[in-house]
């Protein structure tokens, strides 16, 4: 694993090491141990659009790991518009150890990897999120035990947090039931690269406009805001489209009576969920937030250690 651009890129083996990482430095930070396994390296960590979580936990994480974030924001570092990406790549490549980027297009953080001579990993585009489904997974197995055989029903937009898991849980062995309206669907390709990727593990995919038909008999449910950054001007739209599927206490009753529920975050209570399921006693949203911090650690070492 050179770089994280997405994960089908990765093998099986690959997220699995990502995970077990992930706990060893989850209970290193909770006991109090020292891990500085980057220290002396340095983060670059470019922010076209803008992430609490994202920032937080990478920077955090770094620090952490003795070694120095920097902070590059869209003021500092015009990507592909004062410079080309080419020159970007090559000259950040001459100062740093790595590159986190969270930004619009695909294409820049793969011409990122391409161009440059160190490590990239995808922070956020509009086509994927594997840092946070990596969360999401390493969140999964601290609470079930396992991943493979197990059922996750997204609910919702077919967004880059939907392609990820599709990717995800096609990678690791986990059924996967997709519920979006029409016109709202996942990228065809996203689709048939988890399809690919679930042919190999046994991973069932499910792709329907059909909630309860998702979520049915699911061990985990997710869902994401229906209105991403950028979207604004489609809110109203959108909120009239996406209301049949809304995670309340009723659609969320057809999962396992021990499901969990997920939620990358910021949510909007009264939107895309309720409030008595994301603050419910099945609810996880809090630990997947924090988890992170701890498979990006993770992703880090692997990385640039």
């Amino acid at each position: 694993m050179k770089h994280l651009i997405s994960l089908h890129d990765i093998t099986p083996d690959d997220i699995n090491k990502i995970l077990e990482l992930s706990e060893t430095l989850k209970k290193q930070q909770k006991e109090g141990v020292q891990h500085h396994l980057l220290k002396g390296k340095t983060l670059g960590m470019i922010f076209s659009k803008s992430s609490t979580r994202t920032r937080v936990s990478f920077e955090v994480g770094m620090y952490q790991l003795g070694g120095y974030p920097l902070f590059l924001s869209s003021n500092d570092i015009q990507l592909g518009r004062g410079e080309t990406i080419y020159d970007t790549a090559n000259v950040l490549s001459r100062y740093l150890d790595g590159i986190m980027i969270r930004t619009y297009k695909q294409s820049d953080v793969e011409d990122l990897a391409k161009y440059g001579s160190i490590p990239v990993i995808n922070g956020l585009t509009d086509l994927m999120h594997p840092c946070q489904v990596l969360a999401d997974l390493f969140t999964i197995y601290e609470k079930k035990g396992t991943l493979k055989g197990l059922k996750l029903a997204y609910v919702g937009d077919g967004n880059n947090v939907a392609h990820s898991l599709l990717h995800g849980c096609a990678k690791v062995g986990m059924d996967i039931a997709v519920a979006s309206p029409k016109g709202y669907e996942c990228d065809e390709q996203i689709v048939k690269e988890a399809q690919e990727d679930a042919v190999k593990s046994g991973s069932k995919i499910l792709l329907t406009d059909d909630p309860i038909e998702a979520v049915t008999n699911a061990d985990a449910v997710y869902t994401d805001t229906w209105v991403s950054m950028g979207q604004e001007s489609e809110k109203e739209a959108r909120i009239k489209i996406f209301t049949p599927y809304q995670v309340n206490s009723d659609l969320f009753s057809k999962a396992k009576k021990d499901a969990i529920f997920l939620h990358c975050l910021p949510a909007y209570r009264g939107y895309e969920v309720t409030e008595e399921v994301i603050d419910g006693p099945q609810s996880v949203v809090f630990d997947e937030a924090e988890n992170r911090m701890h498979v990006q650690k993770a992703i880090m070492v692997l990385l640039m250690g």
